[in-house]
């Protein structure tokens, strides 16, 4: 009998492999050229987190003598919140909440992404000109009026698809939200069992306030020391990367 992991990965194209080691290499080389590169980097994602709760992907184990390929079922419209975060060594910026008038989550268009862009971020960093941004390259983020409005914020510091720093697709592995901040809330959130959204925003909020600056340096520790095992994979999934606090 063998625990198995439920590991959540994107299915890596051929064409991937090479985007993925231009962009480790590139961030290498700028940590190597300015030690406080990553210091300066604010790593963004969206997630959702539901009211009813959401597989644990860091510590479910199906005991089996094979892998048993389970299939996990999920309601089909539960209650939630979406969740934008920016992350960096010293702070996080957020949560921000996609939500309609009535409190209600709703799915991010390009609209609604350069208004938190304009409204929340912009006055988060302002007198930062070395900050560096990064994102995944959803449609929202990279539409032409979003990325004029990033430009307009961080200049050429942007690390995404459609920037001079390409972001590479299907690489969730090798960001900070995703390989820690979401798995790190998601086994907080529902400790108290809340029963309403405004509730689990609570929770959300909390859980973030209470990240220590010292844990977010170790997180971006994390993001170099992956991006020094993708290079030494030749761009391929990294495999059970273990963090250390």
């Amino acid at each position: 009998m063998f625990p198995y992991k439920v590991q959540l990965v994107q299915e890596l194209k051929s064409t991937d492999y090479a985007q993925r080691m231009d962009y480790v290499i590139s961030l290498l080389e700028k940590q190597d050229q300015n030690p406080d590169f990553i210091n300066n980097l604010i790593m963004s994602d969206e997630a959702h987190f539901e009211l009813n709760g959401f597989v644990n992907k860091q510590n479910c184990r199906i005991w089996a003598t094979e892998n048993p390929r389970a299939v996990h079922q999920r309601q089909l419209h539960p209650l939630k919140c979406t969740v934008w975060c920016g992350i960096s060594s010293e702070r996080i910026i957020g949560p921000y909440f996609f939500e309609s008038e009535a409190g209600d989550a709703v799915t991010i268009n390009a609209a609604q992404y350069q208004a938190m862009l304009e409204n929340f971020l912009r006055p988060a960093v302002e007198n930062h000109p070395q900050l560096w941004f990064q994102q995944d390259g959803a449609t929202a983020h990279t539409a032409r009026e979003t990325m004029a409005l990033l430009r307009d914020i961080f200049g050429e510091r942007i690390i995404s698809r459609n920037s001079d720093f390409n972001w590479p697709p299907r690489s969730p592995d090798l960001t900070a939200p995703n390989c820690f901040l979401w798995a790190y809330l998601k086994e907080r959130l529902y400790v108290n069992k809340p029963a309403t959204t405004p509730q689990l925003k609570t929770n959300i909020r909390n859980e973030i306030r209470a990240i220590t600056p010292a844990f977010l340096r170790k997180i971006m520790e994390n993001v170099l020391e992956r991006a020094r095992m993708c290079n030494a994979e030749n761009g391929r999934h990294l495999g059970d990367v273990i963090f250390h606090v």
